[in-house]
């Protein structure tokens, strides 16, 4: 089977997360043809051959930058006679489909039962992340549950590590684009989202002084995951890059960082007066601290190539570890932007001879902008 490649994005920016997958296609030297109309919030992708062993490790070797979740499936199926009266059933319909595809779809490194037919241990009822999208959550939430218990009947959907079954159980994706059609499908870490629809769940701090902070904590999550206690300790030192009003500042204090904010603007709430916060009035452009620290976070509004730049110097010269940073996007050209800005960074860092990690995510919560993490090895 071929199967489909199924991506959710921002909407408005298809086009770049269609770029991301042309991108692993070629990792895999194979064409593609990609479904992707502007503002639908997700696209849809053919390869012309596929191989369930090379499609996810080039997803590891060339990680998507503006994809937030994919899953590889079949779709878009008609759910029932959309002309016929009465109310329709789509439970019935989307078990048969499922079904089909665990018998069908080869996933490397996944858990299958009998007859090689594979088991899932999530099930994600999903929808496009746009209004339209939004205003299908109610049928989700009515048909999640006697889905659910239709596919354990059947031995379809398991429950990892709590039945003696393996622990590499992929997750089953179900994506409604409206009441009518669906796409189904699967996903396997470490190339799988680890959140429906790649969207973390996150709540706003009461304490906080800005909704910034969700970017930071959102970036946290995604470059270090369980990485997190060794990199990010409680003692460390970090600088904070046009910090004000205070919403990255407030993200690491919170877990225990010595921070120098710099903004020639005041901190706001109870940050302002933390006594692990020392607020210095400068250009975050041109600041340098006196001595190393661990962390260099930035979320200045200026033009992405003097940002890279400003990377590419803290990282090469040593004056940080560690850097999360935003980049906001021009209107056209994002994709080749963000490509550019990276070239800056690596150029930079090459000629200081600094081995390196660097990354660039759309985070859910950044808007017309993309979050780098970059970091010396060794």
């Amino acid at each position: 089977m071929t199967p489909r490649i199924v991506a959710h994005c921002r909407a408005g920016f298809e086009a770049e997360a269609a770029a991301d997958l042309q991108g692993v296609a070629e990792a895999v030297e194979t064409a593609l043809s990609v479904d992707a109309p502007a503002g639908r919030g997700f696209i849809v992708a053919a390869p012309q051959s596929f191989d369930a062993q090379r499609w996810p490790r080039a997803l590891e070797r060339v990680p998507p930058m503006f994809i937030r979740s994919l899953f590889f499936g079949t779709g878009p199926h008609t759910l029932f006679d959309t002309t016929a009266k009465g109310r329709p059933n789509r439970v019935v319909p989307l078990v048969a489909l499922i079904e089909s595809l665990r018998k069908d779809l080869a996933l490397p490194g996944a858990a299958h039962g009998m007859r090689g037919a594979l088991h899932f241990g999530e099930m994600r009822l999903e929808t496009a992340d746009t209004n339209d999208g939004k205003e299908m959550s109610g049928l989700c939430r009515s048909i999640e549950r006697p889905l659910a218990d239709a596919l354990r009947e059947r031995d379809i959907l398991s429950i990892a590590n709590d039945d003696g079954r393996p622990d590499r159980l992929p997750a089953l994706h179900t994506l409604l684009p409206d009441g009518a059609h669906a796409y189904v499908g699967a996903s396997l870490a470490p190339w799988g989202s680890r959140w429906p629809m790649g969207i973390p769940r996150l709540r706003m701090p009461h304490s906080a002084p800005s909704r910034s902070t969700l970017k930071l904590a959102e970036a946290l999550l995604t470059f270090l995951g369980d990485r997190d206690l060794d990199v990010l300790q409680g003692g460390m030192r970090a600088v904070d890059l046009g910090a004000a009003p205070g919403g990255w500042t407030w993200q690491l204090v919170q877990r225990g960082l010595r921070v120098t904010a710099v903004d020639n603007a005041a901190l706001k709430g109870d940050i302002a007066a933390d006594p692990l916060v020392t607020h210095i009035r400068a250009d975050g452009l041109r600041f340098l601290p006196r001595k190393r620290v661990d962390w260099m976070v930035c979320d200045i509004v200026e033009q992405p190539s003097r940002i890279a730049a400003l990377v590419g110097r803290w990282i090469g010269e040593g004056h940080a570890r560690h850097t999360i940073f935003n980049l906001k996007l021009p209107m056209k050209k994002r994709y080749a932007e963000v490509r550019r800005c990276e070239g800056i960074i690596s150029e930079a860092l090459e000629q200081a001879h600094v081995r390196h990690t660097l990354r660039f995510v759309q985070l859910y919560h950044d808007r017309e902008e993309i979050t780098g993490y970059c970091a010396r090895v060794g």
